[in-house]
């Protein structure tokens, strides 16, 4: 660590890098708070959207075992691409869930059991539904790195920024306050002085003997 210089400039200085360190580091326990809750929501809508997963996976499950007919749903349709939007939080960049592209591959409706229409809604769900999910666990990655970042900023400023500059401040003000003193008890010793020489001159110029 590097030896704070003892001077009024420096004591100027370290007294505006406190009053600076004051004033950001509130913005920062601000959006930590922010980033905690927002990726708590996360997590919240995570385990909802698993929840529902899970029952959608039943329903299909169980119709299958109802008909016992061996239907390859992948032949009558499949999933392109994430459609995304832009979303922001605590002025982090993240990306939010609009729909999923299906692609629809024609089936004979003659050939297929009656189910088949309600199973591809089922899992067309199932799919949106778990793309959500994916989703989400890419905003919280992202707010989670933004969250252990702001965290650090503040543990620095709370645990070292801002004591250490206090400790500066101190120990420059002790200095100062000391030197300010041998000033002064020069100060006196030279008026001593100097009055003395002029008594003796006075006393001299006077014929008077000391």
């Amino acid at each position: 660590m590097a030896k704070v210089r003892l001077t009024k400039n420096e004591l100027k200085r370290q007294k505006e890098d406190l009053v600076r360190f004051y004033k950001f580091l509130p913005m920062l326990q601000l959006k930590k708070q922010q980033l905690q809750m927002e990726i708590s929501k996360i997590f919240r809508k995570i385990d909802e959207l698993n929840e529902d997963i899970g029952r959608l996976q039943k329903k299909v499950d169980e119709w299958i075992d109802i008909f016992a007919e061996d239907v390859e749903m992948s032949k009558c349709f499949s999933a392109g691409q994430i459609v995304l939007g832009e979303g922001n939080v605590a002025g982090i960049d993240i990306p939010v869930y609009r729909d999923v592209e299906f692609i629809e591959n024609p089936y004979d409706l003659y050939l297929v059991p009656l189910w088949v229409d309600k199973g591809i809604e089922t899992l067309k769900e199932a799919v949106c539904l778990k793309s959500q999910t994916a989703v989400l666990n890419k905003q919280k990655g992202i707010l989670q790195e933004e969250l252990r970042i702001v965290t650090q900023r503040v543990n620095l400023f709370e645990k070292v920024k801002i004591p250490q500059a206090k400790e500066d401040i101190r120990l420059i003000r002790i200095f100062l306050g000391d030197l300010f003193t041998v000033e002064v008890v020069r100060g006196k010793i030279a008026k001593a002085k100097l009055q003395k020489k002029n008594q003796n001159n006075y006393a001299y110029n006077s014929g008077e003997v000391l």
